[in-house]
């Protein structure tokens, strides 16, 4: 059973990994020659890199916390987080955009056959920045205990409100 469990679990992620790939961030119109990379490749300066995947560890166990109470009820009771993405410029230091990936499952056995039917889903929920957004104050404001809950910058939206809208 652990084996046949891990198996559906590893292809699960793997779906959900392809399905949610994101292209990346287009530049805007009269800015030729903007270039777009992953948030989390940029950051340089001493303490970055660890108040980057801090705040992603913390996003995560946010959402670990609250998910049985809200977004894992129903149908998809094991909602997993994947991958927190930011895109961004690395000259100006703008966030193009944030994204969440999610997957989940949904399980049946057939009585007679033994075998397991699995209904997979995966959601790519944006998270509401505003334009011109900075890395540097999305990463000030996802540095607290709660992330999820946090205002991001420059709004009074969250982390969760886009979950809320999403998921």
């Amino acid at each position: 059973m652990k084996t046949t469990t891990a198996m559906l679990h590893a292809a699960l992620l793997m779906a959900a990994t392809a399905a949610v790939s994101m292209a990346p961030a287009q530049a805007a119109p009269g800015r030729a020659g903007i270039a777009y990379g992953n948030l989390g490749d940029q950051w340089r300066a001493p303490g970055e890199v660890e108040d980057w995947y801090g705040a992603l560890r913390r996003l995560r166990d946010g959402f670990d916390q609250i998910c049985g109470d809200t977004f894992c009820e129903g149908d998809y009771s094991n909602i997993q987080a994947l991958r927190f993405s930011c895109s961004a410029e690395p000259v100006s230091g703008r966030v193009g955009e944030c994204a969440w990936a999610f997957a989940a499952s949904q399980e049946e056995v057939d009585p007679h056959t033994g075998r397991i039917e699995v209904e997979a889903k995966h959601w790519s929920c944006r998270i509401p920045l505003r334009p011109g957004t900075r890395a540097r104050a999305l990463l000030t404001a996802l540095a607290v205990e709660e992330p999820l809950h946090a205002p991001l910058p420059g709004s009074s939206n969250t982390i969760y409100d886009a979950l809320i809208d999403c998921l």
